[in-house]
């Protein structure tokens, strides 16, 4: 720590003027400023700069082969995650699609343990079996390649009427798809209390949206449901986007659509170089003028929330505790093979589940 800083010093909370969102069938909008506290700025930039290393991370163990398969890195969009969970409760719901290590966090679970799901040990969130995509915690369902889930989640929110609400996310290349159609129609004439959101990092896999979509107004896609466009690189704006949508949910009004502008670092997944479709220099413009962790940095700095040492001390231990979850990560054991069926079922007595062929037999236990 140091010695000759007084918390008192700085200031309690600041407010920001936000980019206005661009709204679809709707007659109120989100608010154009924003409130940030101390407290609020400090934990957001812990868990943007979290992600951010834990995505580094993931890259250097994939390199070295510790992690194999499919990984899909989230670094360059923590601020769509971050601000969509400071936006709703802990009892709302939430699934997603591929692109999942950062929601995985958000939703409360730890990197150690997600660290070790994506290395396949059994301290993984998964117990080593799901890997990058398929990752769960506490009203979080992971990552999915299948839009209407997220509607089911919804359905069972308005069945059981607790006041909860579901966010059912997918990306800009999922969008021309025709189940997503189907689902706005059921979510719509159902009234579901579902946020559909559109995280739009301007290429699907390989092909960017201008190639894809003959109309790249994504938070229009719902023509009969109401849509926002949501600056996705600041914190804030999705945010208040996201108490605006949560809101109009659980009063009763039905879905909603999100479309948040965002940008990832890297390729589409691991095998992906991400420079292919587009140029470094893109990226680096993105980098040097849009990143969404140096957005709220230098708000914090200019209006006297923090100060430079405060913030690499936050660095320091982010990098620590990033390290000791990569130690862990890389020496826990593999699951054995005879709990290879195990987890079929939450609560169901143990049975037996046949192997590649009829004379392979396992034990599933919950």
């Amino acid at each position: 720590m140091v010695a000759s800083r007084n918390y008192a010093d700085f200031a309690s909370e600041a407010t920001f003027d936000i980019k206005k969102c661009d709204i679809h069938r709707l007659e109120e909008e989100p608010p154009t400023q924003a409130v940030l506290t101390r407290e609020e700025g400090l934990q957001y930039y812990r868990t943007m700069q979290t992600i951010r290393r834990m995505e580094l991370k993931s890259d250097q163990l994939y390199k070295q082969k510790i992690i194999r398969g499919f990984c899909h890195l989230y670094d360059g969009q923590e601020a769509c995650c971050v601000g969509l969970e400071s936006g709703i409760n802990p009892t709302d719901h939430l699934i997603t699609a591929y692109r999942a290590h950062g929601y995985t966090y958000t939703r409360g679970v730890s990197v150690k343990e997600i660290l070790a799901e994506l290395t396949g040990r059994r301290g993984g969130c998964a117990k080593g079996k799901g890997g990058s995509m398929h990752m769960y915690a506490k009203n979080f369902y992971g990552g999915n390649g299948i839009v209407p889930l997220g509607a089911g989640v919804a359905l069972a929110c308005k069945f059981f009427g607790k006041n909860e609400i579901c966010l059912s996310l997918y990306g800009d290349g999922a969008a021309n798809q025709g189940q997503i159609f189907e689902t706005y129609n059921m979510a719509a004439l159902w009234k579901l209390p579902c946020i559909f959101i559109c995280e739009n990092n301007r290429y699907g896999m390989g092909t960017s949206v201008e190639r894809a979509a003959a109309s790249t107004d994504y938070y229009k896609r719902g023509d009969y449901i109401p849509g926002l466009r949501v600056d996705g690189m600041d914190v804030l704006c999705v945010r208040e986007a996201t108490k605006f949508a949560a809101d109009h949910c659980r009063s009763g009004k039905g879905p909603i659509l999100m479309e948040l502008q965002t940008y990832r670092y890297h390729g589409h997944s691991m095998s992906d170089p991400g420079v292919s479709y587009r140029t470094r220099e893109e990226i680096q413009e993105v980098r040097s003028k849009s990143d969404p962790i140096t957005l709220l940095k230098d708000r914090m700095l200019n209006n006297n929330l923090s100060n430079v040492e405060e913030l690499k001390e936050i660095d320091v231990e982010v990098r620590k505790e990033i390290e000791e979850a990569a130690q862990f990560a890389t020496t826990d054991p593999e699951p054995p093979l005879e709990e290879i069926a195990n987890h079929i079922y939450r609560n169901d007595p143990t049975f037996d589940v046949r192997g590649a062929n009829l004379w392979i037999k396992y034990k599933s236990a919950s």
